[in-house]
């Protein structure tokens, strides 16, 4: 087994008691070509989200690789049909980091239009020169109105905390929740994407990305924006089109952005660390010490299910032979 990345040491721990591993101890994102020469030899590989497994890393893949056991719920970095043809299993770890993402997730919906980080830039650089009723003005955020795109665990988990918070959540997504679930969680469901991106003043994203959600919100959507209103997103850099946010941000189209990922990481675009109403965040939504054990656990799991002959719990790809 070859996992691509260091993981917690009590996760470590636990692989190297149950299976032969070999473990990333640098903890440097792996080459392509480190990437085949793993796949050659290994019965189990575990990457994580910096891995590109894609349909060559597969195609040099050795007969005893049966399974790809992800760190991470997300799983647009496999070509998954690369590895249905080869009937290599991928599992993931969903649910895990819900709590966690949803958490950064309101941090940022509060400290963007607080000017959170304004302030506290104040303080390091000594240019505070005392309270005034006039400056470091942000917007109030009850009474707002938050558009969730994608209302998923994670989506779901971000509608009940910001209810609490005094916001209307409006959402849309590919299927509508069942009516008692929109109750519970005080939502209100609106099928067009672009009526939702107009509405909102604050506009989140939840949704995983794959063909249809590349540049979801795209200049022509970031438009139709509030010229106050703001996006936040902890999913991936590559649902919105950022070139296009970075133009709108530049020109006082729209009032900032709290980015937690971005188009090209680990790079973050540098007009992007120039303007002042971005809040940036080096991916780390899912960073904690619970959610990241949680994980490992599922790993895990998912392995020893497999090594058994049985179905692992978290299959992503369905219908073998």
């Amino acid at each position: 087994m070859v996992v691509t990345r260091r993981l917690l040491p009590e996760t470590q721990r636990r692989m190297a008691e149950l299976f032969e591993v070999t473990l990333n101890a640098e903890d440097r994102p792996m080459s392509h070509d480190a990437l085949i020469e793993a796949v050659r030899e290994a019965h189990v590989l575990v990457p994580t989200v910096t891995d590109r497994i894609d349909a060559d890393v597969i195609a040099k893949a050795g007969p005893n690789l049966g399974l790809i056991a992800n760190f991470g719920a997300g799983i647009e970095h496999i070509d998954l049909a690369a590895a249905r043809a080869r009937k290599i299993i991928v599992t993931n770890t969903p649910g895990v980091f819900t709590e966690d993402t949803a958490d950064m997730t309101m941090a940022l919906i509060i400290s963007v239009p607080r000017r959170l980080t304004d302030g506290e830039r104040e303080i390091r650089e000594g240019t505070w020169d005392g309270w005034s009723p006039s400056t470091l003005l942000g917007h109030r955020i009850a009474g707002k109105v938050l558009g969730i795109v994608g209302m998923g665990r994670i989506g779901q988990a971000v509608a009940l905390r910001a209810r609490a918070f005094g916001l209307a959540v409006v959402y849309h997504n590919r299927h509508r929740l069942p009516q008692a679930l929109e109750d519970h969680l005080g939502v209100r469901y609106e099928p067009d994407l672009d009526r939702l991106v107009q509405e909102a003043d604050i506009l989140s994203l939840h949704c995983p990305l794959n063909a249809g959600t590349h540049h979801l919100i795209d200049a022509r959507r970031i438009a139709m924006m509030k010229r106050e209103a703001y996006v936040v997103n902890t999913s991936r850099g590559e649902l919105i089109e950022e070139s296009a946010l970075i133009a709108a941000l530049e020109a006082g189209a729209i009032g900032g952005a709290g980015l937690d990922v971005f188009a090209h990481e680990p790079e973050a675009d540098p007009r992007l660390k120039r303007l002042p109403n971005v809040v940036l965040l080096p991916h780390m939504g899912s960073a904690t010490f619970e959610g990241r054990l949680a994980s490992g656990d599922k790993v895990i799991a998912n392995i020893r299910f497999w090594a058994d002959g049985h179905r692992p719990p978290d299959q992503v790809i369905e219908g073998w032979a």
